[in-house]
């Protein structure tokens, strides 16, 4: 099974995503975790590009055939990536599931953002112009949405394991 999560910087997507993977002993892969180790590799501080991503798939293609769950974390701003996940998930046999997660109150997501520690080692967060201004396409396309605004961490996750006994 592969679980693609999706959402902005700050809106909670990290914290939902380790925490279902605890839960359900998932391999979890974070683009943040990968784009800082390329650019640690390189000794260079620079956009990533699709860098991150192509290696993200790899990881997700392997684990997922070797019959692990695999859960995906990024901001996965447009089809093309969304896509893609998709495609890994086909290739393999196995069924996957959507998440965006948001956060509808503003104000909460502003403060998320301007509070946040940094958990990579070398990782530049975001500012809030910085993610206001990220481009991110409208989905067009079923996907659960979990708002963290009005939903727990541990609502979020008992969300995505009902849903999930409905993919499988």
């Amino acid at each position: 099974m592969l679980i693609i999560f999706s959402g902005l910087p700050g809106s909670g997507k990290s914290t939902i995503a380790r925490a279902l993977a605890q839960r359900v002993g998932a391999v979890y892969l974070r683009i943040d975790t990968i784009e800082q180790a390329l650019r640690d590799a390189e000794q260079a501080e620079r956009e990533m590009g699709p860098a991150g991503y192509v290696v993200a798939y790899g990881l997700a293609r392997e684990n997922l055939a070797l019959g692990s769950i695999v859960i995906t974390d990024s901001v996965n701003p447009i089809p093309l990536t969304r896509d893609a996940y998709h495609d890994i998930a086909r290739s393999v046999g196995v069924p996957y599931l959507d998440i965006e997660v948001v956060c509808s109150n503003p104000s909460l997501h502003r403060e998320r953002v301007e509070k946040r520690k940094v958990d990579i080692e070398g990782l530049v967060l975001p500012d809030w112009q910085a993610v206001i201004n990220r481009h991110y396409e409208p989905w067009d396309r079923e996907r659960l949405i979990l708002d963290s605004a009005v939903l727990s961490v541990a609502q979020s996750v008992e969300q995505i394991v009902a849903a999930l006994a409905k993919v499988r």
